[in-house]
Parts: C-alpha cells; sequence; structure tokens
C-alpha cells in the first residue's frame, strides 16, 4: 500500500514537523498515534518518518530513510492574471505536472479589479499549490511569486531559454522551438484573455523572448497553460 505523504511545516537533519492544518487533520480526523509511518517531504527531499509524538497543534517525526523522488520540471510559468476561478485551476494543474515556478503576471488586458486583488490572492494561490504538491506526491512545491507587472518579471527572469505563446505566430511551434533549445531552465509566458498588447509584445522582443504557436486553435489561457507544460515535460 502506498503510504500517505505529508510535507513539512519545519524540520531539522532528523526530524520533522507538520503544525496547523495539516497536524490537525493527522491527529483529529487520522486518529494519529506514536509508532505509525507516512512518507514526509522535509527540505525538499522525501523521507520515510515515524510519529514520535502527538500534541496540540503539532505532530513530530523521525526521519529515517531517504526515498527515490522525481524533481521538479525546470519550468518557470509566467501566467498573466485572468478570472480567479480560472486561474486556480490553473495552479492546481500546473503544479500537479510539476511546474517548478510560477508569477502571475497583471498584463494590459488584465481586467482592472483582477488586477487590484491580485496581491492579496497570493497567499491563496499558495495554499492551492501545496495542497495539490501533496495530492500529486511531490517532493518540491511550486515558488508562486507575488504579481508583477510585465516589465519587472522580464526585467528579473534569468532563463537560458524564455518562450512566449502568441496568438499572431503562426511558423513555430512550441515543440519546434523545444527541439532546438539547450538543457536547462526554461520559461513560458501565457496571455491574458484577448492576448498581449503590441507594447507588450515589444517587451518580450526586446528581452530575447521566442514567441511560438499551440496549433490553429484558439484556446483559453487555462488549456493553454496546461497544454505547453505537458508539451515542456515530454520534452524535458
Amino acid at each position: 500500500m502506498t503510504r500517505r505523504r505529508w510535507i513539512a511545516d519545519a524540520w531539522t537533519s532528523t526530524t520533522a514537523t507538520l503544525t496547523g492544518e495539516q497536524a490537525a487533520h493527522l491527529a483529529r480526523v487520522l486518529r494519529a498515534e506514536p509508532g505509525q509511518v507516512f512518507d514526509v517531504v522535509a527540505g525538499g527531499f522525501l523521507h520515510r518518518a515515524e510519529i514520535t509524538s502527538v500534541g496540540d497543534g503539532e505532530v513530530v517525526f523521525e526521519l529515517h530513510e531517504e526515498l527515490e523522488s522525481d524533481a521538479a520540471l525546470p519550468l518557470h510559468l509566467l501566467l498573466a492574471v485572468f478570472k480567479f476561478d480560472h486561474m486556480e485551476w490553473a495552479i492546481e494543474k500546473a503544479t500537479e505536472l510539476g511546474v517548478g515556478r510560477i508569477t502571475p503576471v497583471v498584463a494590459r488586458r488584465t481586467e482592472k479589479h483582477l488586477a487590484q486583488a491580485a496581491a492579496k490572492r497570493a497567499e491563496r494561490w499558495r495554499r492551492i499549490a501545496l495542497e495539490a504538491s501533496k495530492q500529486s506526491r511531490r517532493t518540491t512545491i511550486p515558488e508562486i511569486a507575488d504579481p508583477a507587472g510585465l516589465k519587472q518579471a522580464l526585467e528579473a527572469e534569468k532563463s537560458p531559454t524564455r518562450i512566449l505563446l502568441s496568438e499572431t505566430e503562426q511558423a513555430t511551434s512550441l515543440a519546434v522551438a523545444l527541439a532546438s533549445a539547450p538543457e536547462g531552465d526554461l520559461a513560458l509566458a501565457i496571455g491574458p484573455e484577448g492576448g498581449w498588447t503590441a507594447e507588450e509584445m515589444a517587451l518580450f522582443t526586446d528581452h530575447q523572448w521566442r514567441p511560438v504557436t499551440l496549433g490553429p486553435r484558439i484556446l483559453r489561457a487555462e488549456t493553454a497553460a496546461i497544454a505547453a507544460i505537458a508539451i515542456v515535460s515530454s520534452h524535458r
């Protein structure tokens, strides 16, 4: 039977601790007791771990042997902010597919009320990524950055391969671009509903991003994100 997996809130070289909602669920719902064994992710490493104490709001494990685990996909997703229910779905599924980092981007065509509320949503997006990481048995939680403007996000990007999904690009597919790209980190930008403006496209050009297409169909932003991540995963 596959052991249930938890992601530690705190750890040392020999112990891991769950607090808050995770500890409450383990203690009250699952009736955890000392001696029970689970898989625990601590500091990005997966261990077999044995419960040593169950207290009020805290469950402590002793870490045993390190277990084999998959690495995160070396992909930084720049995701333009769009309708929050669709955005949350995209973050959840991107996490399940192994994305390493996600930066929400406030684009020119991001709806005004969404742009204004995005900063307050960041913690919720991080909780969604945490829960999706546990559900998909990841050993790392993707970094969810605070929302940023496009210029700021592009200036901070250091990935050697930078790919932009563009509705105006017809010739170069994502698969073709990946086939000629070097190994290593990759950044992928997904635009908002309505696409990037001409000024934003010029910014991407100035920062050496390569426009690509996913094909002839016009996809919703969240659909495009998941399709693109799956293609990247198959190449990396």
